[in-house]
């Protein structure tokens, strides 16, 4: 199988393409695959460390409201288009896959147009412009959660997950503890921000930090991002020794195993993130975006909150006590976090990227 993966900007539309990607390799180490992508984006980095080769065309997002700069927009777009027919020809793919994220547009759009099969995947609740408009020329459009069916044509949608639950699932919570140089009588509670970090949980955290040393049972694990690492480490240093039981970070590239060693989680409310807590069973406190499309971290989180399987805490409340508060309710009651543990294992959908694998074979059968 020839596959070509697109989607960008941020790691919650290209860590489920390369989970995908990783999931076809399992089942057929013979598969070959392009990755088109933009050069802005984190996938420039990304995808060629996964080993895949990339390509870029040049795109960018059409604002909400009328702007000359959409013309602008409109013209890459053409461009673009024009750019990924070349190398959809040249690559000769049997299928494409887009994850979201602008890039997405030309490259699905033409691959629609070269009559190659197509699918695309919604990881939140409230789909975004881009899958919106693909969705009218995807071959197959797979969505995250059952209420994004009804933002989608009935009769080419399905309800698959998001592939990072079944990247997690294989995921060695001994490898995990290992690289953290934590011991397994200790519980690990994984601060995580997203890929580029959360300026808004890094301040509530640098302002209780020194709190943390009277959970002499668990392990923190602060990932600050990298952006944001330098300034953390040093507003740290000045804060003076810090409790032992806590491990600063600026990223974490083997998740599925730290993941599969976590406690609790505290972080953002972005599908890829969820998808991989739930799998897991994972509790959490989930701090969603407001800096997000349709506010849709909120909108994914609130599924949790009303499951029992995570706390919300929204960023305007957000404070170091308020955060305290929320972890204490759960490391100090384990009957509490037993619940959620459970609840959360109620929402998974580990077999994700197997469906979404089944799904491109079966349209490309077609074809």
């Amino acid at each position: 199988m020839r596959v070509v993966l697109t989607g960008g900007g941020t790691g919650g539309h290209i860590y489920p393409a390369l989970a995908v990607a990783r999931e076809i390799s399992r089942q057929n180490p013979q598969a070959a695959f392009l990755y088109i992508g933009s050069k802005k984006g984190l996938e420039a980095g990304l995808v060629p460390r996964s080993n895949i080769p990339f390509q870029s065309v040049e795109i960018s997002g059409l604002k909400r409201k009328l702007s000359l700069d959409n013309l602008k927009t409109l013209w890459k777009f053409v461009r673009a288009v024009g750019d990924a027919k070349k190398m959809l020809r040249d690559f000769k793919p049997d299928v494409v896959i887009g994850t979201g994220g602008y890039v997405c547009g030309p490259v699905v759009y033409a691959a629609s147009r070269l009559g190659i099969p197509t699918m695309i995947h919604e990881q939140n609740v409230v789909p975004g412009l881009t899958n919106k408009f693909l969705s009218r020329s995807a071959t197959r459009v797979a969505v995250s959660f059952k209420e994004s069916l009804a933002h989608f044509p009935p009769s080419k949608t399905v309800l698959t997950g998001n592939p990072r639950a079944t990247e997690v699932m294989h995921g060695n919570a001994e490898a995990g503890r290992s690289f953290l140089g934590v011991e397994n009588n200790k519980k690990i509670v994984l601060i995580f921000g997203g890929s580029r970090g959360a300026r808004a949980i890094n301040e509530a955290v640098l302002s209780v930090v020194t709190q943390l040393g009277k959970y002499a049972d668990t392990h923190f694990v602060y990932v600050t991002g990298d952006v944001h690492f330098e300034t953390i480490s040093a507003q740290l240093r000045e804060l003076g020794t810090l409790p032992s039981n806590i491990s600063v970070l600026p990223f974490v590239h083997n998740m599925p195993d730290v993941l599969a060693a976590t406690h609790v989680l505290v972080g953002r409310a972005g599908a890829s993130t969820l998808a991989e807590i739930t799998a897991l069973g994972v509790p959490s406190i989930l701090i969603p975006s407001p800096y997000v499309t349709n506010n849709h971290q909120e909108k994914n989180a609130r599924g949790l909150e009303r499951a029992g399987a995570a706390h919300v805490i929204v960023e305007r409340e957000l404070t170091g006590e308020s955060l305290l508060l929320s972890l204490e309710n759960i490391l100090a009651n384990p009957a509490k976090w037993e619940e959620m543990k459970n609840s959360s294992l109620s929402l998974g959908m580990p077999q994700a990227a197997t469906e979404i694998v089944r799904q491109l074979e079966a349209i490309t059968r077609k074809k």
